[in-house]
């Protein structure tokens, strides 16, 4: 019975503490800042009695490491001493109640006085006293050595200047630096991150926009938002370290977005024994206010002469010219359009344009098979972005107009294509020319008034032309046959004469049934071969006049229709007799048929009589 007893008391005395109270305060010691907050946990765990624990917090200062000072009480509101009573009462200290069992202790301002021994303690609840009712840690308050501000980018040195104002154009580099260095006796990391708030906007936690980072480990984050983290991924924002307490932020080509108060944010960070890091100061700088003006506020754009005269065949030279404010960064490339507003039709056009590489393109209606290819050029005189000169050789009547050009400024930004970021378009240039009236008279008729059927027709289109440049016509022939829809208003093409000399039949018309020659100076003859009655319809032939200028391209200098002219071909006077001659026979024929059937009929019928 005794050795009973015994093993009882042993497994009592052992298993007992494993289920008795517990406090548990950080592992120390804690390091931090002077005029910094600090929140020191205590919990307790294991204890008996209600689930709402009470915590008093205690102080041993350095010199008198055996007195205990009373800081304050979750259950006493006397509880301090007159060393801690105004703060307490002010609410600079105060216990938080994180849950019934765990609190912190919080110090919104340390003071260096505060170094020393903290203790958590807990009033018993338990039915037996046993295991841990306290437990502390050391608290070093250090001095605050952390030093940020705005670094001088001319001498390399701390300049204590208002913020600098910064003015750039647009697509420029921006650079700003900011020095962050910590003196502390301690082992301590750096943090420091570049913000940026809007134009006129507060200063402030909601207000600053984190651009990009250099965590305490080294590694360099940009910020969360879509934007500079895009612009990270792509090169355009990055952060360089040229000493021991410089940091650079680059954003390689400015946006207008980007304009604003930018601030360094440096924060001093220790390792708790624990193996935690704790931010035990931060600070702030404002670096420089910039302002970012854009390419199109910047651009301005000209042309000359403001009116200009030639003569048909002269060259004519306009110039468009292309600055800005300021020199625009490298990066910043032009396009020019020259546009014309002709006088004919009111349209705008393209007459040329040179491309941001330097290469020169015509508008669709200054190259291709009706004129030829014109000798027009677009080159850039001076320096960038310089002046653009448009000539066009042999100017033609179709080119008087008002011409205009219109430049186009871009930013190549790193991986991705060419964006337009600024447009302006110059005042017209009014281009007039004296020109000698080409007069154009087409007269058709038919070389026979009379055909029929089989013949063949002989089309005559006489030309008269009033003008002394030399003109080559190009001549087409038409019909308007019975069968055709009404909508075919210009009717059928049947075959056309090129100002080359070079024919050319119509659709779902052969060589056998028709064919063109020049029988005088300006007489062209259509024939058209074994004509029938498919074939009625108006007939009239169109001449274009062209008119070649030195360049060997082309103008189409006036057009004009022909009366129309009436093909009908009669029938021969054999097919007319063939008409009644076919129709006596048939008569006959009809005529013979019923007497025959008739007398047939009666005759069958007597006979069937007899028989009965």
């Amino acid at each position: 019975m005794e050795t009973v007893g015994f093993w009882f008391f042993f497994l009592a005395s052992v298993l007992g503490p494993c289920s008795s109270r517990e406090v548990k305060v950080p592992a120390g010691p804690l390091f931090r800042v002077e005029g910094t907050s600090i929140s020191i946990p205590c919990n307790v765990s294991r204890y008996e009695g209600p689930a709402l624990q009470n915590f008093e917090w205690f102080m041993y200062r350095p010199d008198s490491p055996a007195n205990s000072i009373s800081i304050v009480s979750t259950k006493d509101p006397n509880f301090s001493y007159a060393l801690f009573a105004d703060r307490v009462k002010s609410g600079e200290i105060y216990i938080h109640r994180v849950s019934g069992d765990s609190v912190e202790l919080r110090i919104k301002r340390l003071r260096q006085e505060d170094a020393g021994v903290f203790e958590c303690y807990t009033p018993t609840t338990d039915a037996n006293y046993y295991g841990s009712y306290s437990d502390k840690v050391n608290l070093q308050v250090i001095p605050d050595s952390l030093q940020v501000s705005a670094k001088s980018v001319h001498k390399g040195r701390l300049s204590a200047a208002p913020p600098l104002q910064l003015t750039l154009t647009e697509g420029r580099e921006l650079h700003l630096s900011c020095s962050a260095l910590s003196e502390s006796l301690q082992h301590t990391h750096l943090s420091v991150s570049f913000g940026v708030t809007a134009p006129d906007a507060p200063v402030g936690r909601q207000t600053l926009q984190e651009i990009i980072s250099v965590q305490r480990d080294f590694s360099v984050i940009p910020a969360s938002t879509q934007v500079y983290s895009q612009r990270f991924q792509k090169g355009e924002v990055r952060v360089e370290k040229s000493d021991s307490s410089a940091y650079k932020m680059i954003i390689a080509r400015a946006l207008p977005q980007d304009a604003g108060t930018y601030h360094c944010t440096a924060a001093q960070w220790i390792q708790d024994p624990d193996g935690s890091w704790q931010k035990i100061t931060e600070k702030r700088s404002v670096l420089a206010q910039v302002t970012v003006q854009t390419i199109e506020s910047q651009l301005k754009v000209s042309s000359r002469p403001r009116e200009l005269h030639v003569r048909s065949g002269e060259t004519l030279e306009v110039f468009c010219n292309v600055s800005t404010v300021v020199p625009p960064p490298p990066d910043v490339l032009f396009s020019v359009d020259w546009l014309v507003i002709s006088l004919q039709d009111s349209r705008e056009q393209l007459v040329a344009a040179i491309s941001t590489d330097g290469v020169v393109s015509l508008g669709e209606n200054y190259a291709g098979a009706d004129v030829g290819m014109r000798h027009i050029s677009l080159e850039k005189l001076g320096p960038h972005p310089g002046s653009f000169r448009l000539r066009i050789h042999s100017a033609q009547p179709g080119d008087v107009g008002a011409y205009s050009c219109r430049v186009k400024a871009f930013v190549s930004y790193p991986g991705q294509e060419l964006q337009v970021v600024a447009s302006k378009i110059s005042q017209p240039v009014t281009v007039t020319m004296l020109t000698q009236d080409v007069g154009l008279q087409v007269n058709m008729w038919l070389a026979s008034p009379t055909l029929h059927s089989g013949d063949t027709a002989l089309l005559l289109c006489n030309v008269s032309i009033d003008t002394t440049q030399s003109v080559h016509l190009e001549v087409n022939w038409w019909v308007e046959l019975s069968e055709d829809e009404p909508e075919e208003k210009d009717g059928r093409l049947l075959v056309s004469v090129n100002r080359e000399g070079v024919s050319e039949l119509g659709i779902h018309v052969s060589d056998k049934e028709l064919s063109v020659d020049k029988v005088e100076h300006q007489c062209y003859r259509l024939r058209k071969f074994n004509i029938q009655a498919a074939d009625e319809g108006n007939y009239h032939c169109s001449v274009t006049a062209w008119i070649q200028y030195p360049d060997r391209s082309w103008y189409k200098a006036t057009s004009a229709i022909s009366n129309s002219i009436i093909v009908y071909p009669y029938a021969h006077a054999k097919d007319l007799l063939l008409i009644p001659l076919v129709g006596g026979v048939a008569s006959a024929l009809f005529v013979g048929i019923t007497i025959l059937s008739t007398v047939t009929c009666c005759y069958m019928r007597r006979l069937r009589s007899r028989k009965r």
